[in-house]
């Protein structure tokens, strides 16, 4: 099957166990903050030429909603992770996943989007109102977003709505009257939705998604992996460019030390154990 169609076919659906030291096929799961067709249209490009450099087939794998992500992450289900902040601090001590990269020269910021015609200039005036987000546990989206409104006291009513997306369009509909969102995802939503919003509030900035391995991938393998990544955002910009990001660049663990930082226990964050999903080991 080609990587499209896998792409096509696997997209909404829990993925393959990981493989492991001499691989042909690996999964990688992208954190699903969009559609799946939209991330299979946006990925695709990028794991296609990443298995022709690496010769190693890569098989794009997403879920229905972040939860369900989550609780395949809690698994070990995916060889390699593309995982918000937060998802990598625990992910990489309880299911033993270890960063590669990271977007390059940038940091994760969440904002608060509202309609253009809507007048509201400050979040105080969302007091008592019901405010969408993707999920309990998207960082910049909603562990962040919450936190402001909560630090300043402001009294709302969440609404998880699965993905960014679905928060922008419900938002943009008149629906609710502020959602949580981050910049890249908002600047790549359907045009025609980004011109009925504006960016009310802006938090502060955070070490940005990892590209993780599990454990199960070999050390070696894993390095060569990194290298290929750098080598790609190098040669073909564009490609990378298409996931909606500048480029990548070596990422350690201790780059999420400022997440860590926050001291937010695990019951505290939102993200989940377990889920609905299916995440096979055989």
């Amino acid at each position: 099957m080609s990587l499209a169609l896998a792409a096509t076919s696997q997209a909404a659906e829990t993925p393959a166990p990981a493989v492991a030291d001499s691989p042909q096929t690996l999964t990688f799961g992208i954190v699903p903050q969009q559609s799946a067709s939209r991330l299979a249209a946006m990925w695709g490009p990028l794991m296609a030429e990443l298995s022709q450099r690496s010769g190693v087939t890569f098989r794009f794998q997403t879920t229905k909603d972040i939860p369900t992500f989550e609780a395949c992450l809690a698994a070990g289900a995916y060889d390699v992770a593309y995982m918000n902040p937060m998802h990598y601090t625990i992910f990489a001590t309880e299911s033993a996943y270890r960063a590669i990269a990271r977007q390059s020269n940038k940091q994760l910021k969440g904002v608060i989007v509202a309609r253009k015609d809507s007048g509201i200039s400050d979040i105080s005036v969302l007091e008592g109102s019901t405010i969408a987000f993707p999920s309990p546990g998207a960082f910049g989206a909603s562990i962040l977003t919450r936190s402001t409104l909560s630090s300043r006291e402001i009294a709302f009513e969440p609404r998880y709505v699965k993905s960014h997306d679905s928060v922008y369009r419900a938002v943009a509909a008149g629906l609710m009257p502020a959602g949580g969102g981050v910049t890249r995802t908002l600047n790549a939503v359907d045009p025609d939705i980004r011109a009925e919003l504006e960016v009310v509030y802006e938090t502060a900035g955070f070490t940005p998604h990892a590209i993780a391995v599990h454990q199960s991938v070999s050390g070696s393998f894993a390095d060569s992996l990194q290298a290929t990544l750098l080598e790609i955002a190098a040669e073909t910009p564009e490609l990378v460019k298409a996931v909606g990001m500048g480029g990548f660049e070596m990422a350690a663990d201790a780059d999420w030390d400022d997440v860590r930082a926050l001291g937010m226990a695990r019951e505290d964050t939102g993200i989940s154990q377990a889920g609905d999903a299916v995440c096979p080991s055989d």
